[in-house]
């Protein structure tokens, strides 16, 4: 699964729209308002591992590590 489509899945399963989520953002981590720009790293794969970490805290998830 591409980290496009696992971040997708997760704001489906809280019954979020991309435009929500991206709310969110702006209000507690002070990302853009521009959902292209959001649109745009998610299809390229470019999004940063903290942006991925603002969206995990955003839809009320952490994300953990575990030694396999």
């Amino acid at each position: 699964m591409t980290i496009k489509n696992e971040i997708k899945a997760y704001i489906v399963r809280e019954g979020l729209s991309m435009n929500d989520v991206l709310n969110r953002l702006s209000v507690t981590h002070g990302w853009s308002h521009s959902l292209s720009n959001f649109s745009g790293k998610l299809q390229r794969g470019s999004i940063r591992y903290s942006e991925v970490r603002d969206i995990a805290d955003v839809l009320g998830y952490e994300i953990r590590w575990e030694k396999k």
